[in-house]
């Protein structure tokens, strides 16, 4: 009997997987209607941003130029606010001293804390502890401009003599901090208001970059016989350092446009004093909020111009903390 010997069929061709079609297909440009529609909804999105603050620069250009043309005084250096006399004189130095200097104070003073709490909740603190501290940071961050301003001006301001007197006494001989009994409604006053307002935004930003810390960092520290304070300045705080300068960043945005709490705490005036503890000065926010509905028109177009100078500040300062994020993207949650 013959015994024939058949040789086993070859196994077929591999053909294209569907990934394999999916990348080709999406190298081809052919992508499905529903990402069609996201893409276009994205970029209009952006392009329609773009557009509304080219729209608003353009408009705060125009009537700011209006007004500039007609002013008979220097508008960067002039202490002067007279836009409806005849001639008009107006000028922002004091405007941009208070607005610069209030800030100032109250980055000195929100930083530090803002930081020392998130390290807290983060590092230090219990679960069940850090839980509720955290929650009311973030209900701090929802409370309205004018709520902070009502507490500045009943709570705030009648509790300061205290601190205004011992600043006197032991720094009033640099003249920055010489008080001369006069009400606590200064720039001082103001800078610690915006501290309170701008606290929690800086915290919660600055947590949200410590949770980040790759937790090999922090238990190789650790293996290596470090305290948990040495850990925190060799790993946690380089790690977030460039997070804490851009939260801010985001802080110092918003003191420099603070209007209705900055208006209710300060006794504006067009002066600059020498120390800090005096009342007066004003700021660009406070100036429009206290001047728009009695402005002439021209009156309107100087504030206008005011506005713009504002308006230039404040997209500087996001600028730059876009640029220190864009320097570190490890910091970013994509890659927590």
């Amino acid at each position: 009997m013959d015994i024939t010997t058949q040789k086993p069929a070859a196994p077929p061709a591999p053909g294209p997987s569907a990934s394999a079609s999916a990348d080709r297909g999406a190298a081809r440009g052919v992508t499905r209607p529903g990402d069609r529609i996201f893409l276009g909804l994205s970029r209009g999105s952006g392009i329609f941003v773009l557009v509304l603050m080219a729209a608003i620069a353009a408009f705060l250009t125009y009537r700011a130029t209006l007004a500039i043309s007609k002013d008979e005084a220097n508008f960067f250096t002039s202490f002067e606010w007279n836009p409806s006399g005849v001639p008009p004189e107006f000028g922002i130095a004091v405007l941009a001293f208070g607005t610069v200097v209030s800030s100032v104070i109250a980055m000195v003073i929100a930083v530090p804390v803002a930081v020392a709490i998130a390290l807290f909740i983060t590092h230090y603190a219990p679960r069940r502890l850090g839980g509720p501290i955290g929650y009311v940071i973030d209900l701090l961050a929802a409370v309205p401009s004018i709520v902070y301003g009502l507490w500045g001006a009943l709570v705030l301001v009648p509790h300061l003599d205290g601190l205004y007197g011992w600043l006197d006494d032991y720094l009033g001989w640099t003249g920055i901090l010489e008080w001369n009994d006069g009400a606590p409604r200064s720039l001082f006053t103001v800078g610690i208001l915006l501290a309170v307002m701008i606290l929690p935004i800086i915290t919660n930003v600055s947590r949200e970059v410590f949770r980040q810390v790759p937790r090999m960092h922090e238990e190789a520290a650790l293996a290596l016989g470090a305290t948990r304070w040495e850990v925190i300045r060799m790993s946690v705080l380089p790690f977030g350092r460039s997070g804490v300068i851009s939260a801010s960043m985001l802080g110092l945005g918003r003191a420099l446009g603070e209007t209705m709490a900055v208006a209710m705490v300060l006794s504006p005036s067009f002066t600059i004093n020498a120390s800090l503890l005096d009342p007066g000065g004003g700021t660009f926010a406070q100036n429009i909020a206290s001047k728009f509905n009695e402005a002439t028109e021209m009156g309107r177009d100087a504030l206008i111009a005011s506005g713009l100078v504002l308006f230039v500040i404040t997209l500087l300062v996001n600028g730059a903390a876009r640029l220190i994020i864009a320097r570190r993207k490890e910091y970013s949650g994509a890659n927590a």
